[in-house]
């Protein structure tokens, strides 16, 4: 039975659903976020005018998007609240986290919270999730999915050597897991290859709907250019954004956690682009050291890809 396990790391905490040895979906968190279904009291420090919809302020000084105020709420009472979506940082944007009065949000679940927490996720789970998002491609028998996060929607586009309607068909169940392994939501396009006859159109429809029957979401019929719109519950940013917008925080990230995984005795060796030098925070790198009980050696390659830190252990 597909279980949820979690893994608390330095900086971030990760989560898989796993079904024997394969990931079903996979969800991340930076501490230290609002996240969907998480309580909170702020402030309402601005209501517009004629609306039901305002802005709030936490004790801690963070910005809130509020919507279905009371039509009585006034400005400067402290309101309990629910978020429903985290900050999303985009290119070129900042988007707010958006929260509602407690009594008037259904709190998402939280994962995170219910999840069987263990040292260590599985082997290969969350690098193989971590890769895909990082290259933005998945392969597959007869194509690739290339994916791009815009601000407007994430865009995946299929290409591929198989005739157009086999190369559809062929997209659907690695779409599907993307989807998943991503925690993509909002408005994502799909451009499929043209398909010129109804009858194809409609089966990539039957397929699609049939992959995705337990995938909360909401979308169009595949048109004559190969287009749909996906539009599914947006929680916060998915891994595919922060790795477009926050790739060195990111990359930093999974170079402590392959430091961690070492095992053994000496010195724990991390080699590293220059430019995470400044990502890899002191009580992280002090984190680091406390989990492996070696010390830390930082050293930096200006030859080496910002995703392809890599850790080992050297004689002190």
């Amino acid at each position: 039975m597909p279980e949820w396990l979690v893994e608390h790391g330095i900086g971030e905490d990760r989560a898989v659903l796993m079904d024997g040895d394969s990931v079903l979906a996979a969800k991340c968190r930076w501490p230290g976020e609002l996240h969907a279904g998480q309580s909170i009291d702020a402030k309402l420090v601005r209501k517009e005018s004629g609306t039901v919809r305002g802005v709030g302020e936490t004790d801690d000084g963070r910005t809130i998007l509020i919507d279905r105020l009371p039509r009585n709420a006034q400005e400067g009472t402290m309101l309990p609240l629910t978020i429903m979506r985290g900050a999303i940082a985009e290119r070129g944007r900042y988007k707010l986290p958006a929260a509602r009065p407690a009594d008037m949000a259904t709190p998402a679940s939280d994962i995170f919270a219910s999840a069987r927490p263990v040292r260590r996720l599985p082997q290969g789970a969350w690098e193989n999730v971590w890769d895909a998002a990082s290259s933005g491609e998945i392969a597959f028998a007869g194509g690739s999915l290339l994916f791009s996060a815009t601000p407007a929607m994430t865009l995946i586009d299929i290409d591929g050597t198989l005739p157009p309607r086999e190369l559809a068909l062929a997209a659907v169940a690695p779409l599907a897991r993307a989807l998943r392994w991503f925690d993509l939501g909002g408005s994502i396009g799909i451009d499929f290859p043209t398909i010129a006859d109804k009858p194809g159109r409609r089966a990539v429809d039957e397929s699609l709907g049939t992959t995705l029957t337990d995938w909360p979401h909401e979308r169009t019929a595949i048109n004559g250019f190969g287009f749909v719109q996906i539009v599914a519950r947006l929680e916060g940013p998915s891994l595919l954004h922060r790795l477009a917008t926050a790739r060195l925080g990111a990359a930093a990230r999974m170079a402590l956690r392959r430091a961690e995984r070492i095992d053994g005795a000496g010195e724990t060796l991390l080699t590293i682009h220059p430019a995470l030098s400044v990502r890899l925070r002191p009580e992280w790198r002090e984190e680091l050291i406390r989990r492996t009980g070696r010390p830390l050696q930082v050293q930096t390659d200006p030859a080496l890809a910002i995703e392809a830190a890599h850790a080992q252990l050297v004689s002190r």
